[in-house]
């Protein structure tokens, strides 16, 4: 006789607030996982950068270089080395064991508004108001940028590299994704300044939020709409979007307080998380893990599918009252 199949199970979704971290740091202007998601990196208006323990919800260390605000961070695969920008024109290559400045980037002729490291943390990748996207060679004393685009006709808010391609997106309202190995460049039209641009976890699709309160799904190689997905509000700031950590669903920061979340495949909304009274300013979706951080104000909240107390319990082996 044969057993019934076990049902597919819906994929879980970060309901629970796991814990907030008060950052002092001013406003948090962007919050990340680093590459293994145990721990995050808060941008603040106050020139800092911090690295916070995830589960702890503490601290480790505060990254001081910057001359005005932290706009955005990342992390090395090895975690040897973050990257920031700032609204002082700058890139900072940083130490994360000593916290110490290994190379300050000038080059820029207005705030950066985005910074992220290649795979292998051999270049930093940075985006700008003055409309360039500047690579810097990580290991180079040289101090010019080694490749300079500049087809954009606005600023760039955001950009994501994966392998040999990146994906940008510029207030002219085009997504622009390069082949660097090729020397390609596609582009597609969005009739809205973009905010915030992603790759899916597959490599076939592309997020793109704009200021048209609309999240758009494309597909990566003909440009064609795959989904489009709204409710949510933002109209007059820079937010995040960004996918689960399986593409089942699609994620926005917005003006109204709420993380959205749809149905990737559907397009119907999910959840409506409810973060606060202000403006969500940021997002960031755990590598492996259905845990969310989200950044309002001075704060950072930590988002899981389960409560708290079950997570721990589990790491007992799931024995109550054993000593």
């Amino acid at each position: 006789m044969s057993f019934p199949q076990p049902k597919p199970q819906a994929p879980q979704l970060p309901r629970n607030l796991l814990r907030t971290l008060d950052c002092n740091q001013g406003a948090v202007r962007a919050v990340r996982f680093n590459a293994d998601g145990n721990y995050l990196l808060s941008c603040g208006s106050d020139k800092s950068l911090k690295l916070w323990s995830v589960s702890r919800g503490t601290p480790l260390k505060t990254y001081s270089g910057h001359g005005y605000e932290v706009l955005d961070a990342d992390s090395s695969y090895d975690n040897s080395q973050l990257c920031s920008c700032s609204s002082d024109k700058t890139v900072i290559l940083w130490d994360v064991a000593t916290g110490q400045v290994a190379r300050k980037l000038r080059g820029h002729a207005g705030k950066v508004n985005c910074v992220q490291f290649n795979e292998e943390a051999t270049v930093i990748l940075s985006g700008s108001i003055d409309g360039t996207v500047r690579c810097w060679d990580t290991r180079s004393r040289r101090f010019e940028p080694i490749q300079v685009l500049d087809e954009a006709r606005d600023g760039i808010s955001s950009l994501k590299v994966s392998q040999h391609e990146l994906l940008t997106g510029s207030v002219d309202g085009r997504v622009r994704c390069y082949d660097l190995r090729m020397g390609q460049l596609h582009v597609d039209f969005i009739n809205s300044p973009i905010t915030c641009v992603c790759f899916s976890q597959d490599g076939q699709c592309t997020l793109t939020s704009s200021l048209d309160s609309t999240v758009r799904l494309l597909d990566r190689s003909t440009g064609e709409m795959l989904g489009e997905y709204t409710g949510h509000k933002m109209k007059g700031y820079k937010l995040d979007c960004c996918l689960s950590g399986k593409d089942t669903h699609v994620l926005s920061c917005s003006e109204d307080g709420h993380v959205y979340c749809w149905d990737l495949v559907e397009g119907s909304l999910t959840l409506k998380l409810p973060v606060g009274k202000a403006v969500v300013q940021s997002l960031s979706f755990h590598p492996t893990e259905t845990r969310l951080l989200t950044a309002m104000e001075g704060r950072v909240q930590v988002w899981g599918a389960e409560p708290e107390e079950t997570e721990e319990e589990e790491e007992d082996g799931g024995v109550k009252g054993a000593s």
